[in-house]
């Protein structure tokens, strides 16, 4: 459900009105004017269950919106969490006992902070390869940090928040992304600071290959405009590639991605167009099909430098999945947001972080 106001006895309402005894998850798009404080203080005094999460646009009835909030319901959840400090290496997600193989965790975590995939990793630890995860990174459009998570306790920055439910999840991860140049190795590198590339300055490596084959200059004032279209490819056994998303460099010719990079990850540098991008769009909708029986909402996560590279493609990449969808008879409009990070389980179920990746999923 899409909301455009700034009112939270609005929101309230209307999550009284159409989620009664369920948990929501709620998706502000940033330039929604709403006061954070004062719709937590009003969820909970109406005792209403919830996670949320701060967007650079949300996603609704198959529109991008710059401002509103989106509600989604989710039944037969048994536990909320909050994860504080991923700005550090001292925090641990707290362990529930539970059965795996019947329930899925529903993730959002700061996009920005530097332990995200660390994050991933520990709650992989705790739960393991039965359990389904699904999530999107939070943040804002500006790539500078801010508190974008929020529950019952506050909105905070560092922190990831979720839940973990006991029905079923479908998942469709693609991205679209080919390889124009590789391999390489990141020799050096700080979480998610990639420093040397084959043991060279990275930015000068990354800059050389990208303007060849672009055919246009790439300096730090431009950096994100270009590097939008040229992203890093993590190849995992024999799957599709992590997508790594470098979206700064710094004044030492280090660049900065979302999610860790770790020395010695062997990466291509990738490329795409519309139609690959698209099309791997509708091949993550078809994943999904016919794997619930009782389908009662979809979420899509999708990477926002993907609508930035696509521009006004990015409405057919909406109208492929929802046309998917559609197909199978399972559908109800969708709804998500734009996010800076997608998080899924993966192949033989690992859970990963993707950057510039659509990730579609599917909720009893």
């Amino acid at each position: 459900m899409y909301i455009n106001t700034i009112q939270s006895e609005e929101v309230l309402e209307k999550i009284q009105a159409n989620y009664q005894g369920k948990t929501v998850v709620i998706s502000v798009a940033e330039a929604t004017s709403i006061s954070l404080t004062d719709l937590i203080e009003a969820l909970n005094g109406a005792g209403v269950e919830f996670i949320g999460g701060i967007f650079p646009k949300v996603i609704s009835a198959n529109k991008v919106y710059d401002e509103g909030i989106v509600i989604s319901g989710f039944s037969n959840v048994k536990h909320t969490f909050l994860v504080k400090g991923l700005d550090g290496l001292d925090f641990q997600p707290e362990a529930f006992e539970l059965d795996a193989s019947k329930h899925f965790l529903f993730t959002f975590a700061d996009g920005l902070t530097q332990n995200l995939s660390l994050y991933l990793e520990r709650l992989y630890n705790i739960y393991g390869g039965d359990l389904a995860y699904f999530g999107a990174g939070t943040g804002s459009l500006s790539l500078k940090q801010i508190p974008s998570v929020f529950n019952k306790d506050g909105v905070f920055q560092d922190a990831a928040v979720g839940l973990i439910a006991s029905s079923k999840m479908a998942l469709g991860v693609k991205h679209g992304w080919q390889k124009v140049s590789g391999p390489y190795i990141v020799t050096k590198s700080d979480r998610n600071v990639i420093q040397q590339i084959n043991w060279q300055n990275a930015f000068d490596v990354y800059k050389a290959i990208v303007e060849e084959h672009g055919k246009k200059e790439i300096t730090h004032d431009n950096f994100f405009e270009i590097s939008k279209a040229y992203p890093f490819g993590i190849l995992k056994d024999s799957s599709e590639y992590v997508v790594r998303d470098p979206i700064d460099v710094n004044e030492k010719g280090e660049l900065i991605c979302i999610g860790e990079v770790i020395e010695n990850t062997v990466v291509d540098i990738l490329n795409g167009d519309a139609e690959t991008l698209i099309n791997a769009a509708k091949e993550a909708a078809k994943d999904v099909m016919g794997k619930i029986e009782n389908p009662q909402h979809a979420y899509l996560s999708d990477c926002i430098s993907r609508v930035l590279f696509l521009e006004e493609d990015y409405e057919r990449e909406l109208k492929a999945i929802s046309s998917q969808l559609n197909a199978s008879g399972e559908c109800m409009p969708i709804e998500g947001a734009l996010t800076l990070g997608e998080i899924s389980s993966f192949g033989d179920g690992y859970l990963q972080l993707f950057n510039k990746t659509v990730v579609v999923g599917l909720f009893e």
